[in-house]
């Protein structure tokens, strides 16, 4: 399709998941990529695989079979200079950051509320909510310096509109992001560079489709699998699917970073098979 021809989108959470599906779809329609994701020394508080080096390579490969550029690097969204560092070599590549996708996230430890960590509700409120902030804070100096325009998707979440037992410190997190969208899509309007978020609910990834959550959804069974929970990932939704796919995900990211929605900005856009209806 070639819309985002000449422009460069930057990613965070690039490495695979959700990241990886608008990085390869954004590549498709011509953009080129700067592709962020956790180094491989990071730690964190969460009961799930974190992507690897080679996953952010596997994203690189892909984009590069679009015939799209890409620059992969190493970078914490928790780490300010460094994600300082990556925009300055995204405009030292490219000229340019034109989209941005602040897609980077982690899934919190399910629990109630007032049993929650200290280290867990650190690390994603740090990920989930400071770290779109900090990407934002790294990347619009050179956006308002161009005076090109732009758009800004935020991957939020249903449980940022909503809420559900378990997951406080995740809802608390997303419920910021929302406001935070708003916040920045009222400073930016001046420089033609809307912001929005796309809300997902279920999304077939790792950081879902994991122990965690099968033993949370079916804890009468001793080694519940996804089929086992599909009624239960069903029940989340009002359109009767357990999940939807990354790349469906990615249609909405296209839609929003591109000139089809030229007049959209400050929305909390529900891509969630009626999640938030129920």
């Amino acid at each position: 399709m070639g819309q985002f021809l000449g422009k460069v989108a930057l990613i965070t959470g690039a490495g695979r998941g959700q990241g990886r599906a608008h990085a390869v779809r954004l590549a498709g329609e011509g953009a080129s990529i700067v592709a962020l994701d956790l180094p491989a020394e990071s730690a964190l508080s969460v009961d799930y695989l974190l992507s690897k080096q080679s996953d952010l390579e596997e994203t690189a490969r892909l984009v590069t079979e679009t015939g799209s550029r890409v620059l992969p690097l190493a970078v914490d969204v928790r780490d300010q200079s460094g994600l300082d560092d990556a925009v300055a070599s995204a405009m030292s590549s490219f000229g340019s950051v034109d989209v941005v996708c602040a897609n980077a996230g982690i899934a919190q430890r399910p629990g109630n509320a007032w049993e929650i960590t200290d280290e867990t509700w650190q690390d994603v409120l740090d990920i989930d909510l400071t770290g779109v902030w900090r990407t934002l804070k790294a990347v619009i100096p050179s956006m308002i310096e161009l005076d090109k325009g732009g758009s800004i998707v935020i991957v939020g979440s249903s449980l940022g509109i909503k809420a559900q037992r378990n997951l406080a410190a995740y809802i608390a997190a997303k419920h910021g992001v929302t406001g935070l969208m708003k916040a920045f899509a009222l400073e930016l309007a001046p420089y033609r560079i809307r912001v929005n978020s796309v809300n997902p609910s279920s999304v077939a990834t790792d950081m879902l489709l994991s122990d965690r959550l099968f033993r949370l959804f079916r804890p009468d069974l001793d080694n519940p699998t996804a089929d086992d929970c599909l009624d239960a990932f069903r029940s989340l939704n009002a359109l009767p699917v357990p999940w939807a796919e990354p790349e469906d995900i990615s249609a909405v990211v296209s839609w929003l970073a591109s000139d089809e929605s030229r007049h959209v900005t400050g929305v909390a856009l529900p891509a969630d098979a009626g999640a938030t209806l129920l």
